[in-house]
Parts: structure tokens; C-alpha cells; sequence
């Protein structure tokens, strides 16, 4: 049996300065799954212990399967909607096909109002990022957002945020996907946007460099025992971060992740060092192998 994690570090979202959570949890791929209940035992024991640590970000999409209906049947049979921070994406083209989109959303879910809809990959943006927006006044939406999981977006996200001021950006960024810092971050500072990061592990593809290799000793100064927590608090260390969405269906995974929350983060030297030290691991292959199996996978499923 998996002890409860603990309380989350929580950071505020710049726009209202309301404190969320920083860990959240990711749903593509895992939360993918159908009505039976050895297929949910693991996703229920998960949805528990994140609403016992404090809850926090959920982050989902139509995109993802059935993983919007499993998100929102687990929060009622736990009564945990009240802890959960709700984010979901939409993602196709037109006005009317998004408001459709929406509404099926909020079915899926279970619930009368989303906490942040984010406009999915860019599809059509400006149209969707205005409904969005109605919605906003409309009091069915709290927070937009725009998101994106490849770096090859920066450009055009980076003029979205100037001109259009999302509440949010969802990014992918992690030790060896350091792009976002060369301009995104500083951007999102500078104009008050929430910063969500997914992709934080690379799909699996940071764990497969170090598979075999033990933590630097050094990674204790800073509340590390494990990778995991090491390749989370690295992007939490930045204070642009807000929040990051490592998926999981594993209990055990998920009560490593929360842990990163915990005890000192690095500071601007020490990430340095990080990095550093990743990329003698080889980094940069890391990047390549990771960013072709995601790739792959999504042309599988078109």
C-alpha cells in the first residue's frame, strides 16, 4: 500500500495570483482506458492519493482517448472535484465545431465550469482562443491557454503571447529540452503568463539514458533521492514554471512525483550543473530518440 505523498509546493498563477499546485498530473496515453474496473483500479488508487496530497492540475484533451470520461467518472466516485483543477484542450477548426467540442467536454468531465481551456496544438487558434474567451465571460471557463508539444511551435507561440496574452502557455521543456529557455520563459515573466510544462521525462526517453546509472551524490544538497524528483526539480527551480504534468497511472510513480515538491530547489549554478551533467549522458541523443517515438506514435493514431 502506497502512503499518502505530502503537500504540495504550489505556485501562483500570475494573472490572478491564485495558487495551484506545481506537480500536476498528465493524462495522455494512461487514462486511456476502458470502463473495467482492472483497467481503473490503478487510475482510481492514482486520482485518490493526488486529491489526498492537495490535488491540483489535470490535464487532458478530447485528443486523448477516453481519458476526459475516466478523468471525470474518477472525480465524482471520489468526491474529489473540489480539489481538482481542471484542464482540458480544444482541438479542431471552426467556431461552432469548437463550441460543440467544448460542451463535450464539460459532459465528459462531469462538471458546469473548466478551469482552463487551452487552445490544442495551435488548430485554428485565433477562432478558438476568442470562444474560449466567451466562454471566459460567460463564467464556463476560468483561465485560456494555448499548448503545444513540440518545440518546432516556439515561433508562433511566442507571437500569440505577445499580441493575444493567453492566461496560460503549455510548453514541453525538460533537462534536455532546454529550447524553452532561450526566450518562451522570460516572455511568459515578462507579460504574466501561467507556464505548464509537459514532457517532462521525454515520454520515457530520460529514463531509458540513465537506466543503470545511480543519482550523483551531490543531488541530496538539493532533497533528490531519486531521478525522477532530480529531472522535476530542475524545471521547477525556474521561476517562470508554474506547474508540470508528468503522466502516470502508477500510485508509487506518482507519489515520487509529488515528492519533488520537497525541500530546496536548485539554484542557478546547481541547474547549470544539472544540465551539465545530463547532457555527459548524452543529452542530445536522448532528444532525438524520444522526439521520433512521440512523433511516430501521433502518426499511428491519425
Amino acid at each position: 500500500m502506497t502512503n499518502p505523498p505530502p503537500k504540495q509546493l504550489k505556485r501562483p498563477v500570475p494573472r490572478t495570483g491564485e495558487l495551484i499546485p506545481a506537480i500536476g498530473l498528465g493524462t495522455y496515453s494512461v487514462f486511456d482506458v476502458g470502463p473495467s474496473k482492472s483497467e481503473r483500479d490503478s487510475l482510481r488508487h492514482v486520482m485518490r492519493l493526488f486529491g489526498e496530497s492537495g490535488g491540483g492540475v489535470v490535464d487532458t484533451s478530447p485528443m486523448y482517448g477516453n481519458a476526459e470520461s475516466v478523468v471525470g467518472e474518477l472525480a465524482v466516485d471520489l468526491g474529489a472535484r473540489g480539489s481538482l483543477f481542471l484542464a482540458t484542450k480544444v482541438w479542431t477548426a471552426g467556431r461552432e465545431a469548437g463550441i460543440r467540442q467544448m460542451e463535450t467536454s464539460l459532459k465528459r468531465l462531469r462538471t458546469t465550469m473548466i478551469d482552463l481551456m487551452q487552445v490544442h496544438n495551435l488548430v485554428d487558434w485565433r477562432t478558438l482562443l476568442s470562444a474560449i474567451r466567451s466562454w471566459q465571460e460567460e463564467g464556463k471557463i476560468r483561465y485560456s491557454g494555448i499548448a503545444h508539444y513540440s518545440t518546432s511551435a516556439f515561433g508562433e507561440m511566442e507571437q500569440i503571447m505577445k499580441t493575444e496574452r493567453p492566461d496560460f502557455v503549455q510548453i514541453c521543456y525538460s533537462i534536455v529540452t532546454r529550447r524553452a529557455e532561450d526566450r518562451l520563459l522570460a516572455l511568459a515573466q515578462d507579460h504574466g503568463i501561467g507556464v505548464i510544462v509537459n514532457r517532462p521525462f521525454e515520454t520515457s526517453g530520460l529514463f531509458d539514458m540513465i537506466r543503470g546509472r545511480k543519482l550523483p551524490a551531490w543531488a541530496q544538497d538539493f532533497g533528490c533521492s531519486n531521478w525522477p524528483q532530480f529531472f522535476l526539480k530542475y524545471l521547477l527551480s525556474h521561476p517562470a514554471v508554474t506547474c508540470v504534468i508528468p503522466a502516470t497511472g502508477d500510485p508509487s510513480h506518482l507519489a515520487d512525483n509529488l515528492r519533488a515538491g520537497l525541500g530546496p530547489l536548485p539554484d542557478r549554478r546547481t541547474r547549470e550543473k544539472m544540465a551539465d551533467y545530463i547532457d555527459t549522458l548524452g543529452g542530445s541523443r536522448c532528444i532525438t530518440f524520444s522526439s521520433f517515438r512521440t512523433i511516430l506514435s501521433r502518426v499511428r493514431t491519425m
